[in-house]
């Protein structure tokens, strides 16, 4: 053994690496493109609302001083919003930061803790880092969810039931019926844990009103939600979990570190959640776009998973990396997905419109023959 392998858990072994994505500057020293096109981390192409970033004379003071370590102002900001106690309100520096929280407050070795396949890979790799035990609920072969299986897994009692909604990476969801047949099966002694970090994009008649549903049940759960999507905060890092108790959060910010979410962050969150007219148009950009760029997909004769975030799944019909880094030659970043049984499988950004044409003519390029 290595003289850095003796040092490491076990656990550590089995987690590859983070699958991030290239930066912009990554890309430039890659292939030098006259223009880039970043759709590989589902970032928000209209940016943060302009008075997000106006801190007027504070910046100094922001600097200097340590922030609230509760966030009291976003947090009362947030239960006026979805209609809870501030106290059930948990900050994160963004909200995989939770994801880590929870585990480490909740996960013990050999619990079971379920999950949707293919997952954000942080959903297992967390979880596996405390010892816990993966079990994966994959897709029906159309690439929407199986909510019967969800349902069958929760029946089996977990430790822990954690998924996204819509799923990252395939843009999936459970609708407003199978979520509440999903709450019915999950025990007592289950924590349920709904990832929302693209929910701004899935509003609509199928899609759950989940806060509302989870606070009429007695069940344990919380709620996640970013604004590093449509609240376009990714590089401030801020996310926040909505909880079913303050009991719950009490031991969750005991987990945490004192100072996760910085003084920047939390005011430009702050002020991001009261421009309503900014996250009006992103969201009618993203929607506008996601269908666009499905549909030219399809058209493309490429099978495309059905999406409520701002971002498209498709199969792009061989090895998924070699044809991403056609791409990244051609100025265009997009995930190559890497977990098993997917691996010709592109997870796409919806970006601008001049950013998606960009993709699909560079698209065509790199799947010629």
């Amino acid at each position: 053994m290595s003289s850095s392998k003796r040092h490491i858990r076990d656990e550590i072994f089995g987690i590859p690496p983070y699958n991030s994505g290239l930066t912009l500057d990554e890309a430039r020293a890659r292939y030098q493109p006259a223009t880039i096109a970043k759709l590989g981390s589902n970032e928000n192409p209209l940016g943060p609302s302009p008075s997000a970033m106006d801190f007027g004379g504070k910046l100094s003071e922001l600097a200097r001083l340590y922030p609230d370590p509760k966030g009291r102002a976003l947090c009362e900001a947030l239960a006026a919003r979805f209609g809870v106690d501030a106290a059930n309100i948990v900050l994160g520096n963004g909200s995989e930061d939770l994801i880590g929280v929870i585990c480490r407050a909740v996960v013990r070795p050999g619990d079971v803790v379920t999950t949707l396949y293919p997952s954000f890979p942080l959903h297992e790799d967390y979880a596996v880092l405390m010892g816990g035990v993966i079990e994966r609920i994959g897709l029906k072969p159309d690439l929407t969810v199986d909510a019967d299986g969800l349902i069958a897994a929760a029946k089996r009692k977990p430790r822990m039931l954690l998924f996204a909604n819509p799923m990252n990476p395939v843009g999936s969801w459970i609708g407003q019926s199978d979520f509440g047949r999903v709450l019915e099966a999950v025990d007592d002694d289950t924590l349920l844990v709904v990832d929302e970090a693209y929910a701004e994009y899935a509003a609509g008649d199928d899609y759950p009103a989940t806060v509302e549903l989870l606070k009429a049940s007695h069940k344990s759960w919380i709620v996640l939600r970013t604004f590093s999507k449509a609240y376009g905060l990714a590089g401030l890092r801020i996310g926040f979990g909505l909880a079913s108790s303050a009991g719950l959060c009490d031991f969750l910010n005991r987990v945490r570190t004192p100072f996760n979410t910085n003084a920047f962050a939390q005011a430009a969150a702050l002020s991001a959640l009261g421009d309503e007219a900014h996250l009006e148009r992103t969201v009618s950009l993203a929607l506008a776009e996601r269908a666009r760029l499905t549909a030219a997909l399809q058209g493309r004769g490429l099978t495309v998973a059905p999406s409520k975030g701002n971002f498209v799944f498709f199969d792009c019909g061989t090895d998924a990396t070699a044809c991403a880094e056609k791409l990244l030659a051609a100025g265009v970043i997009v995930k190559p997905w890497k977990q098993e049984g997917y691996r010709t499988f592109i997870r796409v950004s919806v970006g601008s419109v001049a950013e998606n044409d960009q993709f699909l003519q560079s698209l065509d390029a790199a799947l010629a023959p």
